[in-house]
């Protein structure tokens, strides 16, 4: 990677990820997996929900910005990106289950 990488749209929605990664094992680790969720879902999962939302913007400047410019390191992070934001929503799937 280059210094592409250091830009912060590249690495943002990366901690973004990892912080919702994180709220979400948190909150398993607090309070475990519940059945049915009953009424309100609560602040935890309109955290995760905004953050994870926040992160289209910021990837879609990055892509804008930097495709053009250096395409091979850009869909290289692009990559990163879309991954580290699958794995907390695959998490959160396989617990609804």
């Amino acid at each position: 990677m280059s210094p592409t990488i250091k830009e912060p749209s590249a690495w943002l929605p990366v901690s973004m990820s990892a912080a919702a990664l994180g709220l979400v094992l948190g909150y398993v680790a607090m309070f475990g997996v519940a059945g049915k969720p009953s009424g309100d879902e609560g602040a935890a999962t309109r955290i995760f929900q905004l953050v994870l939302a926040g992160q289209l913007p910021i990837i879609g400047y990055f892509g804008v910005k930097w495709l053009p410019k250096r395409p091979k390191q850009a869909v290289m992070i692009l990559g990163l990106q879309i991954s580290a934001a699958l794995v907390p929503l695959i998490l959160v799937a396989t617990l609804e289950m």
